[in-house]
């Protein structure tokens, strides 16, 4: 049986498989920038569930690593009309940032 701790990392990393994969058709249209946030977002919540669930090295490493893997994946994804940013990898990156701080500070409350 898998921990309960594996839960929100699975689904985190579930949820963002759809949204960085889904054609472009599907995504609702929102202002500019959003995005971006969604990016942001994304990345810091699994991040976060990721450092509850498994040691920090592997989770940020491998994070990095899904950040650039999901942006070339989309490039070569012409047909579901998805494109490579390289803002959006880098945003991923400050998402993973953001993520490890707040696992920080929430990790740090929990000690207390």
């Amino acid at each position: 049986m898998v921990s309960p701790r594996f839960l929100p990392f699975v689904a985190a990393l579930s949820l963002s498989v759809v949204v960085l994969f889904m054609p472009q058709s599907g995504v609702p249209s929102s202002w500019p920038g959003m995005d971006k946030i969604v990016h942001l977002g994304l990345f810091a919540l699994l991040a976060v569930t990721g450092l509850f669930a498994l040691p920090r090295t592997p989770v940020l490493v491998g994070l990095v690593g899904y950040a650039v893997l999901s942006e070339v994946l989309q490039g070569l994804l012409i047909v579901l009309g998805r494109s490579a940013d390289v803002v959006d990898g880098l945003t991923d990156v400050a998402g993973i940032g953001l993520g490890w701080l707040a696992y920080r500070v929430v990790s740090g409350i929990r000690s207390r």
